[in-house]
């Protein structure tokens, strides 16, 4: 048996029994014994035991991502980074400098725009000044949320747009009003009447975008992630395929739980495959549907209007009908689901459906969990169900969301304190590429309610949670999400030896200093997978 020794560290296990030990046997990687230094080499040490110094620096146990897209992610390390745009102006002299490379009628892919970042006024692109920049080349630009796309008229143009044509379900064609023109911008779902028309890469091409965002996880201390890629890897089956080789294949090693978009439920039933199926590195997760959309673009689902616009409050993805049709067909199959969430009324409409069904061997979990009206409150804390919360939203979206919800609002949105202390069973993510990966950020996000550079003492700073809390969402919490709480999420004797290592001590330092933290090391079942 291959045996390892972790040693001259200061390792947290979140084990209660041993909070903190100096070093952890793994043998087969599964941790086998843990203590201090000199009992654990005075035990184990022998001429054929691999020891590894961590030289005094913190351990954890290894950083799971409840929510996340690797797919999405790998694919826009190859398009147009519009994140850092600051402004109208400068987000068109990005795409006008990439249109001047491209090609005419090749498409120009773009992802991270942010008009809550634009100073100094002048709004979105309109569709006149995408042309501008852009007259050769079709555009399809993803906002950060991933809910708002633009596009131009070339796009349009090769898409075979025209005013009277159906829009999917639970989309919109944005038009201006006075001209009854589109404006270049599709909300949720009609950017399905334009992605058919762009090229789709390769597989080989699929595979490397995909290995990137791998190994990216664990250089960010990931040993773990729950991703959703069905819709940017070619459905289900191909999906599954690509992370076989990649994990087993290839031995990347990160511990990866495939949600099932809904479109393929024809594939689960064609393979069979159900939750779980699979190993310990690469297996079957939940169904994914969309309740709703964005604050952003003012699409998620809320029960009342908009306090900055009384016009709308939203809408649905699905009719209750329709949505609770899903959730029936995932329970055939003895499937869980797991359901974007923003809005209060987004988070009503899911309970209503499942609340008709029986609970199945692996929990539901509902994504974001943004807007809680108390009265729901009670509803989630369920053993069977799980909020799947993204601190790192807090950064992206405060201030901004204040005046997007309205004062009364925003007192129960964000509340990951109040949940965790109802019994609220929470895990946490990041929900990367719409914010980073980096799991530290969200860590930082979910201790001092800020985002990086703030000064003052957060918002709603009594939601604020302990380190130790904080980890928990993103080790145990998450681990308890796929029904693994019993292999992963502590380093417990007879668990996977699965553990992030930094180069600050997270239990001593001022929550600030995570930015400055770096990850040293990313270990998996004894392997280490990564090293600074």
């Amino acid at each position: 048996m291959a045996t390892t020794i972790f040693t001259n560290g200061r390792i947290y296990t979140g084990d209660p029994q041993h909070l903190f030990v100096e070093a952890i046997v793994v043998k087969d990687g599964i941790v086998h014994d843990l203590g201090t230094h000199a009992d654990m080499t005075l035990q184990w040490g022998r001429s054929d035991v691999h020891i590894v110094d961590l030289q005094g620096k913190t351990a954890t146990p290894g950083l799971i991502d409840s929510h996340l897209h690797l797919g999405w992610l790998g694919l826009t390390f190859q398009q147009l980074d519009l994140s850092k745009a600051t402004s109208k102006d400068e987000m068109l002299f990005l795409i006008k400098q990439k249109a001047e490379q491209t090609a005419p009628d090749e498409w120009i892919q773009g992802f991270g725009w942010d008009e809550n970042l634009f100073v100094g006024g002048g709004g979105i692109p309109t569709i006149d000044e995408l042309d501008l920049v852009a007259p050769h080349c079709p555009l399809l630009l993803s906002r950060i949320c991933g809910h708002a796309n633009l596009v131009n008229s070339k796009a349009l143009e090769l898409s075979n747009y025209h005013p009277d044509m159906a829009v999917p379900a639970g989309g919109v064609i944005v038009h201006d009003p006075a001209t009854g023109k589109p404006t270049g911008m599709l909300l949720e779902t009609a950017s399905n009447l334009i992605t058919p028309h762009i090229p789709k890469p390769s597989y080989e091409a699929l595979k490397n975008a995909l290995r990137g965002s791998v190994r990216y996880a664990l250089a960010h201390g990931l040993t773990g992630a729950h991703t959703e890629d069905c819709r940017d890897l070619g459905g289900l089956i191909q999906t599954y395929r690509l992370y076989d080789e990649l994990i087993n294949g290839e031995n990347l090693a990160l511990r990866c739980n495939l949600l099932v978009y809904y479109t393929s439920l024809p594939e689960l039933r064609e393979t069979q495959m159900r939750a779980g199926y699979g190993n310990h590195h690469v297996n079957i997760g939940a169904v994914k549907i969309f309740a709703d959309g964005a604050l952003g673009r003012r699409t998620a689902y809320l029960s009342a209007p908009y306090a900055d616009d009384a016009t709308t409050s939203g809408y649905p993805v699905h009719e209750q009908e329709a949505l609770t049709e899903l959730v029936r067909q995932a329970r055939e199959l003895e499937m869980p689901i797991a359901v974007h969430t923003i809005g209060d009324k987004a988070l009503e409409m899911v309970l209503d459906s499942l609340d008709q069904f029986s609970p199945v061997a692996y929990r539901d979990r509902l994504i974001h969990t943004q807007i809680l009206r108390p009265d729901l409150l009670d509803r989630l804390a369920l053993p069977h169900r799980i909020a799947d919360i993204q601190p790192r939203f807090l950064a992206g979206d405060f201030p901004w969301v204040i005046d997007r919800v309205g004062e009364e609002r925003i007192q129960y949105s964000y509340i990951w304190k109040t949940m965790m202390e109802k019994g609220i069973i929470c895990a946490a993510g990041s929900d990367t590429p719409v914010e980073p990966i980096d799991p530290l950020l969200g860590i930082h996000a979910a201790v001092t309610r800020k985002a990086p550079g703030d000064t003052h003492g957060g918002y709603l700073p009594h939601e604020k949670l302990t380190m130790q809390e904080a980890i928990h969402l993103f080790t145990l919490g998450s681990a308890t999400v796929t029904g693994e709480d019993h292999l992963k999420g502590t380093l417990t004797r007879g668990k996977f030896a699965d553990m992030t290592v930094y180069s600050h001590d997270l239990f001593s330092m001022d929550p600030d200093e995570l930015l400055e933290t770096k990850i040293e090391m990313t270990v998996i079942g004894g392997q280490v997978c990564y090293a600074r």
